[in-house]
């Protein structure tokens, strides 16, 4: 079974059916941030529904919730965690504190550089990045689709409108400035929970040698939202050294 990468926040994940019709439309251009929360914890339900999550019993579910014991909540957001046993190398946040990571990544990496990972996902939702993501994009699905209305509620989208969502989402790339500043705080998150923050310049520097290495299907889309990657590496790795933080064992970088 192939595999791919791509760490792009909630923006990943395949949404072709995520929410029934409805005789409502959407006023899109006034769509409020309840309602958007509304529409992730719908895209949540069903990505839940549609991938095959590990049961508490397992050993990825298992490692996940030691990994992250102690990692309760973004900005009064409480968070939640689950794996998607699947060979592909991935990971999303959501606005809702949804954190979901795929099997592939975790047996790809080790504790520490899965810890990376989660700390730069909750970045972005902390910034609110992967909120607004979804917002335009659902905002463009909406415009193309010609649909408006005078209603300040938002309604169920039909499944074309979630085809075209679902391509918007994928397509959506973060700037430079938000992708520098999701690995700020993902190294402070990270840091202020007892973890160590080298983790994340670890995570990218694995994940960087594997697209390199051309190592799955794919890899050519991951960074393709993550620009400069040697030098986010480095910054991470300067804020540690400037932190007099140690680099956890068998670590290569300096």
């Amino acid at each position: 079974m192939g595999s791919t990468v791509a760490l792009s926040g909630c923006s990943s994940l395949n949404m072709d059916s995520l929410m029934s019709g409805a005789s409502k439309a959407i006023e899109a251009a006034t769509i409020s941030d309840g309602q958007i929360q509304n529409y992730v914890h719908e895209y949540i339900v069903y990505s839940d529904k549609q991938n095959k999550v590990a049961p508490p019993s397992n050993q990825y579910a298992q490692r996940l919730a030691r990994l992250t014991n102690g990692l309760n909540s973004v900005d009064g957001v409480p968070l939640n965690f689950k794996v998607y046993l699947t060979n592909d190398v991935n990971a999303f946040a959501c606005a809702d504190g949804s954190v979901r990571v795929y099997s592939g990544l975790m047996d790809r990496m080790t504790d520490d550089e899965v810890l990376g990972v989660i700390g730069h996902e909750i970045g972005h939702v902390a910034h609110k990045d992967t909120k607004n993501a979804f917002k335009q994009a659902l905002i463009n699905s909406a415009i193309l689709d010609g649909i408006a209305s005078t209603s300040s509620q938002a309604a169920a989208l039909s499944q074309s409108q979630l085809a075209q969502l679902g391509s918007s989402l994928v397509s959506a790339k973060y700037s430079r400035s938000q992708e520098s500043n999701a690995d700020d705080y993902g190294y402070d998150f990270l840091k202020a929970n007892g973890k160590n923050p080298w983790s994340m310049a670890m995570a990218f520097s694995k994940l960087e040698s594997m697209e390199a290495g051309a190592q799955t299907n794919g890899m050519a889309q991951m960074f393709s939202s993550h620009p400069s990657t040697p030098d986010r590496i480095q910054h991470i790795i300067n804020r540690c050294h400037k932190d007099k933080i140690a680099p956890p064992a068998g670590c290569k970088l300096k």
